[in-house]
């Protein structure tokens, strides 16, 4: 079964499917990963983003794996665990662009079908129900108030230590929104079958709660 995952930035989607993940032992696929690691295997490569086909090269000739059988899930790159690699501030720097590349992400939805086959999955993004898994059994639209999520936003900012003023955040959640609504390819998007949760006057115990629950009356079909 897979369980597509959409919404808007600060809605609270990655919480969520960890939970999800955690409660009733489905993959959390973690798409941005098979992004990373092209971008990681960009770098060591020395390539610049101007090589867009030889990036593209890399992204239809590595092998991506995800080892989800112990505590947490590695992320494995022609069979190297790569799962602390990818998250470094190098990788970071670069993966947005990596990710725009349209060949690449052609690739990459290829790869993200191949590693849901045959396993319990719930997978977020922006594109999941559209594009990514448009056939997957159940769809969730996860939504909440600009203001909110930009004050979920400022609030894990103060937790963590980073400095900005609450207008700060809420100006790049605007801006977010824009940018995410109008990509030329994957934009922000609700599936015509999905079910819309709002989740700007619910706790996230609520929220995983409902999407639950609205798996559990699918098994039960």
């Amino acid at each position: 079964m897979i369980v597509a995952v959409d919404g808007p930035a600060g809605s609270g989607k990655g919480t969520i499917t960890k939970r999800i993940q955690e409660e009733l032992g489905f993959l959390n696929l973690d798409t941005g990963a098979t992004y990373r690691c092209v971008a990681l295997e960009a770098l060591r490569e020395g390539l610049t983003l101007d090589d867009e086909e030889k990036i593209m090269n890399i992204a239809n000739n590595i092998d991506i794996k995800i080892d989800n059988t112990g505590d947490k899930d590695i992320i494995l790159l022609n069979g190297e665990d790569v799962s602390e690699e990818i998250r470094t501030k190098e990788v970071t720097s670069i993966v947005s662009q990596v990710s725009s590349i349209i060949p690449v992400r052609h690739k990459m939805v290829e790869v993200q079908r191949e590693l849901a086959k045959g396993k319990n999955v719930i997978v977020e993004g922006r594109d999941i129900g559209t594009i990514v898994f448009p056939n997957a059994e159940i769809k969730i639209y996860l939504d909440a108030d600009q203001n909110v999520r930009a004050k979920r936003r400022y609030d894990e900012n103060k937790q963590k230590g980073i400095d900005t003023t609450y207008d700060e955040v809420l100006e790049n959640v605007k801006m977010r929104d824009y940018n995410d609504i109008h990509k030329k390819y994957g934009a922000l998007k609700k599936a015509e079958d999905a079910i819309i949760i709002d989740s700007t006057e619910l706790t996230i115990d609520e929220v995983v709660e409902k999407i639950k629950n609205i798996i559990n009356s699918y098994i039960k079909k």
